[in-house]
């Protein structure tokens, strides 16, 4: 499968000390992955510097495609919900790529809009404030949101976190819908068996790279008792990142 994005020796640092660490390898196009490990591992790090929000502190970040290209759903913790904004003014910011950040909206985006949200289950739920809705309800906005997106890269972190099993089971179907497109999927996971159920490919990582490739393979007991040590032994207040430490090709 032909790389889309590709990642060389790459390191992200906050205060010069690493969050993820010297991490090299490829996503194809069209394919889900999944990016697992343990707490602190540098997981939601990597999908922001991929996403371009975070600069490497070493290494690069290779792709040829435009942030319009990119779809983004950031932690429900990173979004306040208390800005008062509809449910449906909130699905139509997916349309931002075609009417630009003051172009009139179109009746037929406008119409995506809806349909979106009937594809998530929530017809009817336009007119009511985000602030209203449930943890479950406002992820699947989110999700309407990115299908009125339309983008050939998504990216997702942590989706499914604090939501409830129906929920779950509808957005994973909706997730799977876009990796039959042929849509790039990327996303953050902290549930083992819904990596192992689900996405093909996985990027295991404990700061530094532990496993990349079949989930079946990289989803070992060895690799995960290796992940959990290599997380539980990092050293938040070592010397700062050395070039020199970067591992051999």
């Amino acid at each position: 499968m032909t790389p889309l994005i590709r990642l060389e020796n790459l390191t992200v640092a906050y205060n010069r000390h690493p969050a993820v660490h010297h991490v090299s390898g490829a996503f194809a196009s069209g394919s889900l992955t999944a990016i697992a490990g343990p707490n602190g591992a540098g997981k939601s790090t990597l999908l922001k510097a991929i996403m371009g929000e975070l600069r490497p502190a070493e290494g690069r970040v290779e792709h040829r495609l435009g942030r319009a290209e990119f779809g983004y759903l950031p932690q429900a913790a990173e979004i306040d919900r208390r800005f008062p904004i509809s449910v449906i003014d909130t699905v139509m910011l997916g349309a931002w790529k075609k009417t630009g950040a003051f172009g009139r909206i179109a009746p037929a985006e406008v119409k995506r809009a809806g349909e979106a949200l009937s594809a998530v289950g929530l017809e009817g739920f336009g007119r009511r404030h985000v602030g209203s809705l449930s943890a479950g309800q406002f992820q699947r906005v989110l999700f309407a949101r990115l299908l009125l997106q339309d983008a050939g890269i998504i990216l997702l972190d942590e989706p499914f976190t604090a939501i409830d099993a129906r929920t779950t089971r509808d957005l994973i179907d909706i997730v799977t819908r876009w990796h039959g497109e042929g849509r790039t999927v990327i996303a953050v996971l902290h549930d083992f068996e819904l990596v192992r159920t689900h996405f093909p490919q996985t990027l295991l990582l404990a700061r530094e790279l532990v496993g990349w490739g079949a989930t079946a393979d990289v989803m070992s007991s060895p690799n995960l008792l290796k992940a959990r040590a290599m997380a539980e032994r990092w050293d938040e207040d070592a010397a700062a990142c050395d070039p020199e430490q970067a591992p051999a090709a």
